[in-house]
């Protein structure tokens, strides 16, 4: 589309260029070869047919400008859309290896002391991998298709622990809201890394997902060891504000606060 429109401006800018070249041509050549009168006579004849003359050849360099500074401004915003497009591809392709790294060298340590666990949290992984990279691709995903892969996540998560974990996801949802792929999976994966992996007990991570066609709103707290001195940091984080940024500029909030042993984030997001 984008094409076609730079061609035919393109076009028109050529047959500008012809006009304004032929009719002082014309004129010229009218002038010496069929009146056979010089300049100052044929100017005094008809100074009203070159005074429109005159005009017409100026409003058509005019329009040339014109469509000139139209396709350039085209051009640019036509880059612009191209460069956003290739940026939120790449750190939406990111995320995948993020999150898969972490958890594959968790099942690294857990291969020697219980293999059979560790066969079975590669196929539920396997399961995970499935929707990061056939929908991971995608703009936009429904909002049931991206909890099911969060809950899967924390089902992987719950098969990995000996020792209980107060894991809560309540969630009150509106049907066909849609949400572009991978975007809470950060926020649910810090819960878990900086702090269930260090506590020894009493652990637990809440969820509260409420969505209309409107708003989203996506809040998690969890608790910490304050040795671990958990911020928002990381290029999990970094990769999702820029996300955030590119896709709802200013029609999201993301906080995090830290208070005693709780950590909380939340997310809130215009639709």
């Amino acid at each position: 589309m984008i094409t076609i429109l730079k061609s035919n401006n393109w076009l028109v800018a050529k047959v500008i260029i012809l006009i304004s070249i032929l009719i002082p041509l014309s004129i010229l050549f009218y002038e010496f070869f069929i009146l056979g009168k010089d300049s100052v006579v044929f100017l005094a004849d008809y100074p009203a047919a070159i005074g429109f003359v005159i005009i017409l050849y100026y409003c058509l360099l005019i329009l040339l400008g014109l469509f000139s500074l139209i396709r350039q401004i085209k051009a640019i915003f036509s880059l612009k859309i191209e460069n956003k497009k290739s940026e939120l591809q790449h750190l939406q392709n990111q995320v995948s290896p993020h999150f898969f790294f972490n958890m594959l060298n968790n099942i690294y340590g857990l291969i020697d002391k219980d293999s059979e666990q560790a066969k079975n949290i590669i196929l539920k992984l396997s399961d995970l991998m499935r929707y990061s990279i056939y929908d991971g691709e995608k703009s936009s995903v429904l909002l049931e298709e991206e909890v099911d892969f969060l809950q899967n996540y924390i089902e992987l998560h719950k098969m990995r622990y000996r020792k209980e974990v107060d894991i809560q996801f309540n969630m009150k949802t509106e049907k066909e809201v849609k949400i572009p792929p991978l975007l809470l999976i950060i926020l649910v994966e810090n819960a878990f890394k900086h702090g269930v992996e260090n506590l020894r007990e009493n652990a637990y991570v809440h969820i509260q997902l409420t969505a209309t066609k409107k708003k989203i709103l996506f809040t998690i707290e969890n608790n910490y060891d304050q040795k671990e001195n958990q911020k928002e940091k990381g290029i999990g984080i970094k990769n999702l504000k820029r996300r955030l940024a590119l896709i709802y500029p200013k029609k999201h909030n993301l906080n995090f606060t830290a208070e005693s042993h709780t950590y909380k984030a939340s997310l809130e997001i215009e639709l």
